[in-house]
């Protein structure tokens, strides 16, 4: 009898440490659901950067561009201030779809806020690479700034 030894991606057990340790369980919809909910009056938060952002975006009546992680030089490196920023802005039971470019980083992004208390958070699988292919509604404008959106108003 031998040992197995399982090697996992780094990015993969990073999200196995966040997910065993949230309590809750990160609910992945896709985006014909994600578009009826945002229509029904869920916010939307897209966590890409603010270049991708300003590229084109899901077309939501609540949208907060808050991103997950930051280019640098180096690569992509974790936003150290998400969760107080998406906190600012929102409250704990907000009905909220989080987005990215390809539905990676909003897992992550969802399975913290999970950990810090939000209850009513949807990661939006294949993110807005899914939104285009679908051919659903975009927007290509600035983004809000965290700061100037008081959390009434999402």
């Amino acid at each position: 009898m031998g040992v197995s030894l399982v090697v996992f991606p780094c990015g993969l057990f990073l999200f196995l440490l966040i997910f065993c340790s949230s309590g809750s369980e990160v609910v992945t919809i896709d985006v014909i659901q994600a578009k009826s909910l945002l229509q029904s009056g869920y916010g939307y938060i897209d966590v890409r950067t603010v270049e991708e952002y300003k590229m084109g975006h899901v077309d939501a009546e609540k949208i907060l561009n808050i991103p997950y992680m930051f280019n640098t030089p180096e690569g992509r490196v974790k936003n150290p201030e998400f969760l107080k920023q998406v906190s600012s802005v929102c409250k704990e039971d907000d009905l909220l779809v989080v987005g990215c470019q390809s539905g990676v980083r909003s897992l992550y992004a969802t399975a913290d806020l999970l950990t810090i208390g939000f209850k009513n958070v949807s990661n939006m699988g294949g993110g807005y690479l899914a939104w285009v292919g679908n051919g659903f509604p975009l927007k290509m404008e600035k983004p809000v700034k965290v700061e100037d959106k008081p959390k009434e108003e999402l």
